[in-house]
């Protein structure tokens, strides 16, 4: 009978034991499969991403504003005059050397001839220190506007700028006036059919004449006259004269 129980006893014993290990075999089987699940459902390591930083845009190029190489020049009332003189404008005259000295002393005669007219004149204008009255009037008709016959009081300063200017370039002839008093409405149709009028002539005022020398270069006449410093000088190769004036000492 105690041999059967013993028996019993240790079978029991070792059934026990089996079921102990298959107990923790299955458990062992069980943790590995589920540590393999997760490690199988784990993400793969996303690979390190190195942030770099965007590049600055480039600075923006400053517009470029093409300009003319051309040098503008300013409008001046001389340069506006000038175009009316076929290029020659009227500028401040810048003295190369003193004034010659002026024979201020003898008397003052001159001999004209009105190109317009064809009047002639030899007239004794100045003497013994003082103007001549019969003589200015003489002249103030001769000198008169060739299109209205109007007449003026002619500066007497223009009569010593042509007698001076006659002197200086040796010459005692006969001086061809062109133009000498002008109206002003014969001025203003001048000036709307030649490019050589100014509208603002000096001859509207009766201190201007335009000379020649026949026999002369218009040049010589024109050194001459500058030379004295008294006044306008106008310099017209083409139509073969020069403009005399008592205006403000200028060249063109």
């Amino acid at each position: 009978m105690r041999s059967l129980v013993l028996s019993v006893a240790a079978t029991l014993a070792f059934a026990s034991a089996s079921v102990a290990q298959t107990t923790e075999a299955g458990r062992s089987s069980t943790t590995g499969t589920t540590t393999q699940k997760k490690a199988a459902a784990a993400p793969a390591a996303k690979p390190a991403v190195h942030k770099v930083a965007a590049a600055a845009p480039a600075p923006a190029k400053p517009a470029v504003v093409k300009t003319s190489t051309a040098i503008k020049r300013p409008v001046t009332p001389q340069s506006l005059r000038g175009s009316r003189y076929g290029g020659f404008a009227p500028a401040p005259a810048v003295p190369d050397e003193p004034p010659p000295a002026l024979d201020l002393t003898s008397p003052r005669t001159i001999s004209l001839l009105n190109v317009n007219s064809t009047e002639t004149l030899t007239v004794t204008y100045w003497s013994d220190g003082t103007y001549r009255r019969d003589a200015l009037n003489q002249l103030n008709h001769f000198l008169r506007d060739s299109q209205s016959g109007d007449e003026t009081e002619m500066d007497p300063l223009v009569f010593d700028v042509l007698w001076h200017t006659m002197q200086q370039a040796g010459y005692s002839g006969t001086v061809e006036v062109l133009s000498a008093f002008r109206s002003p409405e014969h001025n203003a149709w001048l000036a709307s059919v030649s490019r050589g009028v100014a509208r603002d002539s000096q001859h509207m005022n009766g201190n201007a004449m335009d000379i020649r020398f026949p026999g002369v270069p218009v040049f010589k006449i024109r050194q001459a006259a500058r030379s004295l410093q008294m006044g306008g000088v106008g310099f017209y190769p083409r139509s073969g004269f020069v403009h005399l004036d008592t205006g403000p000492v200028r060249y063109w």
